[in-house]
């Protein structure tokens, strides 16, 4: 990186962000923020962004329903965690270990925690504070035929948050949309959020959180966004749940990386060589 943005400094940064970010009550309550990172560091992320061959295709329902006719996938992701990120190039590799320690930190989690209170309590009650919550970052990138319908967000979340990474403002209207609910079962478009650099969303998970994409067209090159998840954390069922999931996400992360890898640099690799 070459400026010398240490992993504290960053994080001081984006919980600043949060703290100055604009909340919203309707539909649901919810945070925009702007700027979240620095300028110089932002332009670094954008100039560090992995190739399309480093991403993998989403599992569960976002695999069987982002693809297009030909069966390619539309929305594919990195999770952000060392163990992931260990086959980029180490140039790439530095900015996005940071980008994940960041997102990853205490100091993020309680302002989050802090600013999204009122939601936090409708959905957990008045000791919210006292759930314990576990943060997974995710890079990911939508792109041509992408869309996801109005959707609540599975109960195992605590907290939703994206980041948008667009290189400019060509493309705002393939930004979140926020639905209401109404009694007829109905879920009318009540707000938009817009794909700007460096802007994003947050809110508390609940049963009235609905949202969408409208579909991704073709002038849209890539819909790159970070994906933070608060995933509720208490009792030992959730507990090892989030982390078996991880540790299989790590699997077929290593799976796909060896299907890959040349046989020539996976030979050179088993007899202690490094190819170049």
């Amino acid at each position: 990186m070459r400026q010398p943005w240490s992993v504290n400094n960053l994080v001081d940064f984006v919980v600043r962000s949060i703290q100055r970010a604009q909340a919203g009550e309707w539909p649901f309550y919810h945070l925009r923020f702007d700027r979240v990172f620095p300028n110089d560091f932002y332009a670094e992320m954008l100039e560090t962004m992995p190739v399309a061959d480093d991403y993998r295709a989403m599992s569960g329902k976002a695999k069987l329903r982002s693809r297009t006719p030909d069966g390619q996938p539309t929305r594919t992701k990195i999770d952000l965690f060392p163990e992931y990120i260990r086959h980029l190039p180490p140039n790439k590799r530095a900015v996005w270990d940071v980008v994940g320690r960041v997102l990853r930190s205490k100091a993020l989690e309680k302002v989050f925690m802090e600013r999204l209170a009122p939601g936090l309590k409708h959905r957990l009650g008045e000791d919210f504070a006292k759930v314990p919550i576990y943060p997974v970052p995710i890079l990911t990138r939508d792109t041509a035929g992408y869309y996801i319908t109005a959707h609540s967000d599975s109960l195992w979340k605590g907290i939703t948050v994206q980041f948008y990474l667009p290189a400019d403002n060509s493309t705002p209207h393939v930004g979140t949309i926020f639905h209401e609910m109404l009694p007829n079962a109905s879920k009318p478009k009540r707000a938009q959020m817009l794909f700007s650099p460096n802007t994003g969303y947050a809110f508390a998970v609940a049963d009235n959180t609905w949202h969408s994409v409208g579909l991704v067209g073709p002038e849209v090159k890539t819909r790159d966004s970070v994906l933070l998840t608060y995933f509720v954390d208490a009792g030992p069922w959730r507990f090892l749940r989030n982390r078996g999931r991880r540790l299989q996400n790590l699997l077929l992360n290593e799976i796909r990386n060896l299907k890959r890898t040349p046989k020539g640099a996976q030979d050179g690799l088993t007899n202690g060589s490094r190819q170049v």
